[in-house]
C-alpha cells in the first residue's frame, strides 16, 4: 500500500475536497495521505474521515503544505487562484504532480504557474471530466469546418455558489472555437449582453452564464446560421465526474517530465 502514489487534498472540507477524498478511497493506485485547509479552520488537527461525518481515515487535517507535501506524490487543487499559485512553488520543491481544477486565474497568475512548470509537472483544466474534453475537441472541429455565416454562442450554467464568469470549461470551449477559426479568443470575445448593444459582430465568440440553485454544470456550444443551427452540449450530474479525472491525472503524472499538461494529454486526445 505504502508504494501507491501519496495523493494531497486542497480545501479538504470544500464540496469538491470531500468528492476527492471520497474517491480517492475508492480507485485503484491511489491513496490518501494529506488533507489540506486554511489556518483557523475547525477541522485543523482532526481525522479528516471522522471531520467528514464517517470513520477515521488516518489521515489529519493540516494547514502546513510544506510539512504535508513532503510526504506526498501529487496534490490535487481546486481552491483559489492565491492558494493554487502558492501551492505550486511548494509542489515544485517537493516533486509532486500539481493537478489544478482551479478556476479564475488571471495572465499573472497563470505566467507564475509556468514558472513552477520549469520544474515540477501540473496538469491544469478548466474541467477534469471526459465527456467535457471531448466536447471541446467536438468544438474545435465544428468551428473549423463552418465559416462565419454561423455565429458561435456558449451558454454555461452553475450553481449559486459559483464566483467567477464566464466558467473555465466555457472558457476552454471559447479558445477551442477561436484555435478552430484560426482566431485569438480575446480579440473576438463578446461577454454578456445588455440594454442597447447594437447588432451582433461577425465572428465574435459569444458567453452567457446562469447562476442558480445547485447545478452542477452545464455547458451549451450553439452554432447559428440562417436557417439552421448546431447545438453541442455537455450535462454533468454529478461532481464525482470532475473528482475522478483529478485522480485519474494525478496517477497519470506520476513519472512524467516537468511541464504544464491538460486532460487532453491524460486522455490520448
Amino acid at each position: 500500500m505504502s508504494d501507491l502514489p501519496g495523493i494531497v487534498v486542497m480545501g479538504a472540507s470544500g464540496r469538491m475536497g470531500q468528492m476527492l477524498i471520497r474517491e480517492i478511497g475508492t480507485i485503484k493506485g491511489a491513496r490518501l495521505v494529506g488533507a489540506l485547509e486554511r489556518s483557523g479552520h475547525d477541522w485543523i488537527g482532526k481525522d479528516v474521515g471522522v471531520c467528514m461525518g464517517g470513520q477515521a481515515l488516518g489521515v489529519t487535517v493540516s494547514d502546513d503544505p510544506l510539512e504535508t507535501m513532503a510526504k506526498a506524490q501529487a496534490v490535487i487543487d481546486f481552491t483559489a487562484p492565491a492558494a493554487t499559485v502558492a501551492m505550486a512553488e511548494i509542489a515544485a520543491q517537493a516533486r509532486a504532480v500539481h493537478v489544478i481544477g482551479t478556476t479564475g486565474l488571471s495572465d499573472d497568475d497563470l505566467a507564475k504557474l509556468a514558472l513552477a512548470g520549469r520544474h515540477a509537472t501540473i496538469v491544469r483544466a478548466g474541467n477534469m471530466s471526459l465527456g467535457v474534453n471531448l466536447l471541446v475537441q467536438l468544438t474545435r472541429k465544428v468551428a473549423e469546418a463552418l465559416d462565419e455565416d454561423f455565429d458561435i454562442e456558449i451558454v454555461e450554467a452553475h450553481h449559486h455558489h459559483k464566483v467567477d464568469a464566464p466558467s473555465g470549461t466555457a472558457l476552454m470551449l471559447g479558445e477551442a472555437a477561436a484555435e478552430g477559426r484560426g482566431v485569438d479568443l480575446e480579440e473576438v470575445s463578446d461577454r454578456g449582453r445588455d440594454g442597447m448593444t447594437g447588432a451582433r459582430k461577425r465572428g465574435d465568440i459569444g458567453f452567457h452564464a446562469v447562476r442558480g440553485g445547485d447545478i452542477v454544470g452545464e455547458h451549451d456550444v450553439m452554432f447559428a446560421a440562417p436557417g439552421e443551427r448546431i447545438v453541442l452540449r455537455h450535462v454533468a450530474t454529478d461532481r464525482a465526474i470532475f473528482a475522478r479525472g483529478a485522480v485519474k491525472a494525478a496517477l497519470w503524472g506520476q513519472g512524467k517530465k516537468p511541464g504544464e499538461y491538460d486532460m487532453m494529454d491524460v486522455l490520448g486526445l
